[in-house]
């Protein structure tokens, strides 16, 4: 009961609520906004967006060889599966339930899940979440997901409202998990795995600005190799 009641009030609801309330904004402006308002709208949470990854590979006690070595078995594995193309192919499943055709709700599902779902912010607010219950970094993500998914929605439609399920589901997942496994989720692994967040929170931004186009679903799950590895390393 307690476990349940830790997610009911955690921050990936909140997340959840902002992502429907900004991508509803959105979709209700974007016959105001111009393809050249939205565009540079876009470009500029783009460049938040680079910040935030930035920002988290500047911790202290980062070790690149956990690092290269996550990045490069969490991308043979993803490219095995090709998570990438089995998300896409989820965004058109879904897109053809909604009646569309022309490929923007999967663009827009597809595009909105990878933007909200990865990063150190999701990890470490999960984890800092279940762990103690501080919700400040997944409030603050929320914020920028709700200005994010406003610009996006304005743009790409109501596939971005649609990956408000999958931010629910992964860091509702990630909180439950955190308070599962609390003994193993020392300091270290929580920092090498938001730096490897990071390195992908980046590669969003740039496929954002198209100056990339990097299949970052098959890099994913390079994000929790740093568990295995800190635990034998």
């Amino acid at each position: 009961m307690d476990t349940i009641k830790t997610v009911l009030i955690s921050g990936a609801v909140v997340n959840f609520v902002l992502v429907i309330l900004g991508a509803g904004i959105g979709l209700l402006l974007r016959k105001g906004f111009s393809e050249r308002i939205k565009d540079t709208l876009i470009k500029g949470m783009s460049l938040c967006v680079v910040y935030v990854g930035v920002s988290g590979l500047f911790d202290g006690g980062i070790k690149p060889l956990v690092m290269i070595l996550s990045v490069a078995i969490g991308a043979v594995i993803g490219e095995w599966f090709d998570l990438d193309k089995q998300v896409n192919r989820l965004g058109k499943w879904v897109e053809h339930k909604m009646g569309g055709n022309d490929g923007k709700i999967a663009e827009g599902f597809v595009t909105a899940t990878l933007l909200f779902c990865i990063g150190a912010m999701t990890v470490v607010g999960s984890i800092d979440s279940g762990i103690s219950g501080d919700n400040t970094t997944l409030y603050s993500k929320s914020v920028i997901d709700a200005i994010a998914g406003m610009a996006l929605a304005s743009s790409l439609g109501f596939g971005v409202m649609l990956s408000a399920i999958p931010v629910l589901v992964l860091e509702g997942g990630l909180t439950l998990l955190a308070v599962a496994v609390k003994p193993l989720l020392n300091g270290d692994v929580i920092l090498q795995m938001s730096a490897v967040g990071s390195l992908l929170i980046i590669a969003i931004a740039l496929n954002m600005m198209e100056v990339t186009k990097i299949k970052v679903m098959n890099i994913l799950p390079a994000i929790f190799l740093p568990l295995l590895f800190c635990t034998f390393m």
